[in-house]
């Protein structure tokens, strides 16, 4: 018999992750992120960007998640990440530059909170805050292209680290 989300043994849990979408601005993508927070455990979603969309298509996607998601929207993802920093968080940022390391490699620290940030589905994490990150970490790809949906891409990182943090 399959299982609903009535009916599933799931321990509910709550990681010590602070998950900062960087003008993420996608309706779908906005509600897609509320989902996989609430999936996978995640402290605080924060939405920094002027027009984050709060519509019926984000909705959707989001199944009711926004309404039990702990979540707050800024303006400035650079400005939240500083004041984050200063308090010892983690900041790792999900990108692919020169030096970032594969994510199945990288050791994630259960020592200070974490701080994941993802960028703007057209150019990802800004410069300034990629020098403000502790640590770059990329998914390995195979294909020709050389990137994927912010989603996507946080789903998989989500993953890695929640099974670390086990």
């Amino acid at each position: 018999m399959q299982l609903t989300h009535y009916n599933t043994q799931f321990t509910k849990r709550t990681f010590p992750i602070t998950l900062i979408s960087d003008n993420v601005t996608n309706a779908p993508n906005i509600g897609s992120l509320f989902r996989i927070s609430d999936a996978f455990g995640v402290e605080k979603l924060i939405l920094c960007g002027n027009h984050i969309p709060f519509g019926r298509k984000m909705t959707k996607t989001s199944r009711a998640t926004e309404k039990s998601v702990n979540f707050e929207i800024h303006e400035s993802a650079l400005k939240v990440i500083q004041d984050l920093k200063s308090k010892n968080y983690q900041i790792i940022a999900l990108e692919i530059t020169e030096t970032s390391t594969p994510i199945h490699t990288f050791k994630f620290s259960k020592e200070n909170p974490i701080v994941v940030v993802i960028g703007d589905e057209n150019f990802g994490v800004s410069e300034a805050i990629l020098k403000l990150s502790d640590t770059t970490i990329h998914i390995d790809m195979y294909g020709k292209n050389s990137s994927m949906n912010v989603v996507q891409a946080t789903n998989i990182a989500l993953y890695e680290i929640t099974k670390q943090m086990l």
